[in-house]
């Protein structure tokens, strides 16, 4: 018997996490991706999610009425068979019509697989400690959607991952269930289960709200979720978090967990009206989050006051037809058309939350009162000393094009960090000091470098330069791995992300002239210099805007702020310069010109086309 109540234990666990992984990582996430990326968007988008909902709330109520003609495994099996249907059917090339079917598949075997699995958790968790085998698999659950990889996958790899955890929640129905016949010792009989809906639907609406906020808002989504270290916080909170709430669910606390989430929801809300405290909410916003989710598993499974299977069945139906389905559309809405939670609707979701608690017991639950008043103390704290709403006020288009460098994810390819003592400092431009680093809301230094560092980019590059760049990057820069961003430029996007680019120009340059004037090859890569490789790098790099028919001269001729010198001219040009200073053009281009450096030709490559161009310049010119 203590065998088969320990395998049941993990497989609730794992039936639990999978049920959250799914709706987390696929749900929330890749399916959404996934339509945008078919360019099923905008309004075209709605009534797709409609379906979702639609197929959530009637399937969670069908299947309340339903669920004692079948089995409890062969509920789950079903409902994970139509949410891994619907993860497969994602990776074709999906229409309106077949994607607002796929969303109806998920939305309905979400509904059959939270109303089932709740209803009948008993017998997966077993009899020992069930509600802590509620919180490990609520915090696998969330830990596992924060790993880095899975987080930042594409919509594809999502999917497909998404398929195999609904094979993995089937798996985990094979086998016999545990007897769990003994009512649980965490009844609260005396709480109105209408009181507790209310309570749910506000801490849902009001996560709802501060997702859709984040995901929206790129300053605040590079503060809270972009980056391995903020992923594995919030995993390790997430996680913590459902750990703690299963722990005070286990000594009859649901009023401490349900009064610790909004508190913790009203208090991130709160912080992401500033942006420059978006760092402080992404720690509250996780654990108040575990703390409901354990909460909105452990409440219809063991705590609520259904007498039966039928009327666990029913509350758990309604329970996340109007909380889940219903609180989450809502708060999606609130953030579409507002962009910020009001601080009088944190008071009020606390109210709504601390009523059943207050009303039931206000005599013996002093703590919980308090814990009401100091939500609203600090709604109304927040309403008179916080701005309104922070992106309300009007923004440059510096501060425009920040958002879409952030938006656009350029940080996974391009740091804003040049490292002090090292051959960045040539290469990319002067240094800057740690509290200039640090005064960025919030600090893009980046750890990874496929493209080239760009704290200095306007320094070395000019405004033209960088649009052309953008719009077809190999024009510019052979053989460039970097994506065309073209669409950016069909509005203003692309011109506030040049802005940004050009105010990457920060540090004193003075000093940094100075030592590119002092800087030339060393001796050494001289007799390893080749005129033939001169000619192909000048054919890749250089032609493109010095001959006659390149395609940046042809692309960009009337833009150029000084149309580049081409052929014969460019030979005559070059005739008054030494090979030092030649080679010096080429590394590091002209000040205030459209002329850029080449930093990231070693030596051997810069003295090649020094030679090659030289050679060049001192033969005679052709006859016209």
């Amino acid at each position: 018997m203590r065998f088969n109540d320990e395998l049941s234990g993990w497989r609730g666990a794992a039936l639990v996490a999978a049920t959250y992984i799914y709706f987390l990582i696929f749900a929330q996430f890749a399916f959404l991706a996934r339509l945008n990326d078919l360019g099923i968007a905008g309004n075209a988008l709605t009534p797709v999610m409609a379906a979702m909902a639609a197929g959530g709330i009637a399937l969670s109520l069908l299947t309340s009425r339903f669920t004692t003609r079948f089995s409890p495994a062969t509920q789950l099996r079903v409902g994970f068979a139509v949410c891994g249907t619907a993860a497969a059917m994602v990776l074709a090339p999906l229409g309106f019509w077949a994607a607002t079917a796929v969303a109806l598949g998920v939305g309905a075997g979400l509904g059959v697989v939270t109303v089932a699995l709740v209803t009948h958790l008993r017998v997966w968790t077993g009899a020992r400690h069930p509600l802590l085998i509620v919180g490990i698999g609520t915090g696998i659950g969330y830990f596992v959607c924060n790993i880095p990889s899975l987080f930042a996958a594409s919509p594809e790899v999502q999917a497909r991952f998404a398929f195999v955890v609904c094979l993995g929640g089937v798996a985990a129905t094979l086998g016999k269930p545990a007897a769990f016949n003994a009512p649980p010792e965490e009844r609260n009989t005396q709480l109105p289960f209408v009181l507790i809906l209310a309570g749910f639907a506000a801490l849902v609406w009001l996560d709802s709200a501060a997702f859709y906020i984040i995901q929206h808002t790129p300053s605040l989504k590079a503060g809270t979720w972009m980056g391995n270290a903020h992923l594995w916080t919030n995993g390790g909170i997430h996680f913590l978090g459902a750990i703690a709430a299963s722990l005070l669910l286990s000594r009859q606390r649901l009023s401490i967990v349900l009064c610790g989430a909004v508190l913790a929801l009203g208090f991130a809300c709160m912080l992401l009206l500033q942006p420059s405290l978006v760092l402080s909410a992404s720690l509250f916003y996780p654990a108040g989050v575990s703390f409901y989710s354990v909460a909105l598993v452990a409440y219809p499974a063991f705590s609520s006051n259904a007498q039966t299977t039928q009327q666990r069945a029913q509350q758990a139906g309604w329970l996340y037809s109007i909380a889940g389905w219903i609180g989450s559309a809502l708060g999606i809405g609130m953030g579409q058309n507002l962009g910020h939670v009001p601080p009088a609707f944190v008071a009020i979701a606390g109210a709504s939350v601390l009523a059943p608690f207050v009303i039931g017991a206000m005599r013996s639950h002093t703590r919980e009162v308090a814990l009401a008043a100091a939500v609203s103390a600090l709604a109304f704290l927040c309403s008179r000393h916080l701005p309104a709403h922070a992106s309300s006020q009007a923004q440059s288009a510096v501060e425009r094009g920040r958002q879409i460098y952030i938006s656009e994810g350029c940080i996974s390819c391009h740091s804003q960090y040049v490292r002090p003592g090292t051959a960045d400092e040539l290469m990319w431009g002067p240094t800057e000091s740690m509290q200039q680093v640090h005064a960025e809301q919030p600090p893009l230094i980046g750890n990874r470098r496929q493209g080239p560092d760009l704290a200095e980019v306007g320094l070395r590059r000019s405004p033209l330069w960088l649009k052309a760049h953008m719009i077809a990057p190999a024009t510019l820069s052979y053989n460039s791995p970097m994506p065309s961003y073209a669409f950016l430029f069909e509005d203003s996007r692309g011109s506030d992300l040049v802005a940004y680019l050009v105010s990457r120009h920060r540090a004193s340059s003075e000093q940094h002239r100075e030592e590119e004037s002092n800087w030339q090859p060393s001796a050494a890569v001289l007799i390893n210099s080749s005129a033939e490789e001169g000619a192909m790098l000048y054919a890749h790099s250089c032609a493109t805007c010095h001959e006659q028919d390149g395609v940046a001269r042809l692309r960009w001729k009337t833009e150029f702020h000084k149309l580049p010198p081409e052929q014969a001219t460019l030979r005559l040009e070059l005739r008054e310069y030494t090979a030092i200073r030649i080679a010096q053009i080429i590394k590091f281009g002209i000040p205030n010109t459209d002329m850029p450096g080449h930093e990231y030709f070693n030596d051997r490559q810069i003295t090649s086309l020094t030679l090659w161009l030289t050679r060049r310049s001192a033969q005679p010119l052709p006859h016209s």
